[in-house]
C-alpha cells in the first residue's frame, strides 16, 4: 500500500465511521488480529476524533468485558473469531483479509473534524492490573511529540524500511514503531507476529529492512534459533529494544554475533518514550540512556545502597518524570490522580533507578518488586544481571517471598540455554563471587521458561505465586 492509498483509505473509513454515528470524543474498542487493515483503522479513528481503545486479541471475553464496561464505547470492532461482548454498543467485524462488516460500511463525503492538540486520541489499558481496569488517556499532542522526538533521536527517514514484528494493540508497536515510520515516510514491512527465521530473511530480502524494534525475547530467539551474523544483518542500521529490560549478557552476545549494539530505551504506557541510548555515541549495556528532548527525569526518596564489599555506594531513587509525552491521567479515575502525580505535576512511574556520572539512567526494578530482606534492599535487576551472565543461564527473574525471619527472602527463577543443565547449589556458589551475601537468592528454581505477557515482560506476580510455598 502506498502512502496515497493509505491516506485515501483512512479518510474514507473515518468518514464512514462518522456517518455510522461515531462522534468526536466517542470511544471505539477494537480487538482484531494484526494486519494492514488495523493501520487503516487506527488512522481513521484518529482522523474521526474518536478515542481508540486497542485490545489484545488473546484477551478472554471477561477481560474485554471489563475494558468495555469501563470505556463505554459506541462501537466495538472485533475479529470474527473473538466472542461478541454484550452491551449497548454497536458491533462490527474485521479480519486480516479486510473482510467483515466494518469495511462494508457505505462510503460518504462526511467532512472530517480538525483536531486540537490536547484532544484525546487513545485510551490504553495498562497490563498487570487487577480489579477495575485502569486506562491511560493519551492526547494527540502526546502521540505527535513522541513520534517527532523519536524520528529525530533515531534519524528516521523515508529511506528506512521498518521490520515491524510487534503487536498493534500496545504503545511499543502502535505509537513507537509505527509512528516513527509513518511520520518519516518510511516503508513498513509488517509481519503478523515475530518469527526469527522470517525476520532474518526480511533483513536481506527483496526490499531489505534497515530498522527493527523488538523486545529482549526477540533478540534472544534470533541468537538461539537462527544463524544471524554480521553478514545477515549488514543492511540493518539500527536494532532497538524495549518493553522489558535487556540483560547486559544478551546485549554483549548480540553485539558479538552481529556487530550491532542494540539501542535500549525506556518508556511506559502512560508516558510514551522517556529516555534512549544515543544513536551516535555510547550505548551502555544495562542502561536505558539519557532523557529525550523535552523530557525531565528525577530521582526522589533516594537511599544509599548497603554493601558488604569495598564498593562505592550508589544512590537509588524512585523515578518521576514530566514532559510533553506524559498523559493527563487515567480514564474515568480522578481518584488516582493524587497517587499518580506529585503536587508539582510530575508523574510517579513506580520504577526504581540510579543515574551514573554521565547522566545515563539504569532501572533496577519496580518499587513494588523491591525485595527488603533483613532490612536491606535488594534490587532484582542487579541480581538478574549477574545470573544472566552465568554459563548455561538463558534468562532469570528475581522476586521476594514472605519469610518469618527476614521479612522477605530473595528467590530466583532461571531458564537454561538449550542443552544446558543447571544446578542450584553451583549457581549460588557462583553468585557469591560477585554479590553480597544478602543479595544471593536463598532459593533458585529452574523453569522451562519464565511466565511472560504479550509484550515479553516477565509476569512477576505470577512467578511469585509459583515459587511461594502454599
Amino acid at each position: 500500500m502506498t502512502y496515497a492509498e493509505l491516506d485515501a483509505a483512512s479518510r474514507e473509513l473515518a468518514a464512514a465511521l462518522m456517518r455510522h454515528g461515531v462522534r468526536n470524543g466517542d470511544r471505539v474498542v477494537y480487538q482484531v488480529q494484526k494486519s494492514l487493515h488495523v493501520v487503516v483503522l487506527h488512522l481513521a479513528l484518529l482522523r474521526a476524533g474518536a478515542l481508540q481503545v486497542p485490545v489484545n486479541p488473546d484477551y478472554t471475553e471477561a477481560e474485554v468485558e471489563g475494558i468495555t464496561r469501563d470505556a463505554q464505547p459506541v462501537l466495538v470492532v472485533r475479529d470474527p473469531s473473538c466472542p461478541r461482548v454484550a452491551g449497548s454498543w454497536d458491533d462490527l467485524t474485521l479480519d486480516t483479509q479486510g473482510r467483515g462488516s466494518l469495511l462494508a460500511l457505505p462510503s460518504t463525503d462526511e467532512e472530517l473534524p480538525t483536531m486540537t492538540a490536547d484532544a484525546g486520541a487513545a485510551i490504553l489499558f495498562t497490563s498487570g492490573t487487577t480489579g477495575r481496569p485502569k486506562g491511560a488517556l493519551l492526547s494527540h499532542s502526546n502521540l505527535a511529540y513522541n513520534a517527532e522526538s523519536l524520528i529525530d533521536a533515531w534519524s528516521f527517514t523515508s529511506a528506512d524500511n521498518l521490520l515491524h514484528v510487534l503487536p498493534l494493540f500496545h504503545t511499543h508497536g502502535l505509537f513507537v514503531a509505527l509512528h516513527c515510520a509513518l511520520g518519516s515516510g518510511a516503508t513498513v514491512t509488517l509481519l503478523p507476529r515475530f518469527a526469527a527465521a522470517q525476520a532474518v530473511d526480511c533483513m536481506s530480502g527483496e526490499l531489505p529492512c534497515t530498522v527493527m524494534m523488538g523486545v529482549p525475547t526477540h533478540y534472544a530467539r534470533l541468537l538461539r534459533d537462527t544463524e544471524i551474523d554480521r553478514e545477515a544483518s549488514e543492511g540493518m542500521r539500527l536494532f532497538v529494544s524495549g518493553s522489558a529490560p535487556m540483560s547486559p549478557a544478551l546485549h554483549e552476545e548480540f553485539k558479538g554475533r552481529t556487530g550491532h549494539a542494540v539501542l535500549e530505551r525506556y518508556g511506559m504506557t502512560e508516558t510514551s518514550m522517556l529516555t534512549s541510548n544515543p544513536l551516535m555515541g555510547e550505548r551502555k549495556p544495562g542502561s536505558v540512556g539519557l532523557p529525550l528532548r523535552g523530557t525531565l527525569v528525577r530521582l526522589v526518596e533516594r537511599v544509599r545502597e548497603e554493601s558488604e564489599r569495598d564498593e562505592p555506594e550508589r544512590e537509588v531513587g524512585s523515578v518521576e518524570v514530566c514532559g510533553p509525552t506524559v498523559f493527563a491521567g487515567y480514564w474515568n479515575r480522578p481518584d488516582l490522580h493524587d497517587e499518580a502525580f506529585t503536587a508539582d505535576g510530575w508523574f510517579r512511574t513506580g520504577d526504581l533507578a540510579r543515574i551514573d556520572d554521565d547522566g545515563y539512567l539504569y532501572l533496577v526494578g519496580r518499587s513494588k518488586d523491591l525485595v527488603i530482606t533483613g532490612g536491606l534492599n535488594v534490587y532484582p535487576a542487579d541480581v538478574e544481571a549477574v545470573l544472566d551472565a552465568l554459563e548455561g543461564v538463558a534468562e532469570s527473574a528475581v522476586v521476594g517471598v514472605p519469610d518469618d525471619d527476614l521479612g522477605e527472602r530473595v528467590v530466583a527463577a532461571v531458564a537454561a540455554t538449550p542443552g544446558a543443565t543447571l544446578d542450584e547449589a553451583e549457581l549460588r556458589r557462583e553468585l557469591r563471587h560477585t554479590l553480597a551475601g544478602y543479595q544471593v537468592p536463598k532459593q533458585i528454581v529452574v523453569l522451562a521458561e519464565l511466565p511472560r505477557n504479550a509484550m515479553g515482560k516477565v509476569q512477576k506476580a505470577e512467578l511469585r505465586r509459583r515459587v511461594t510455598p502454599s
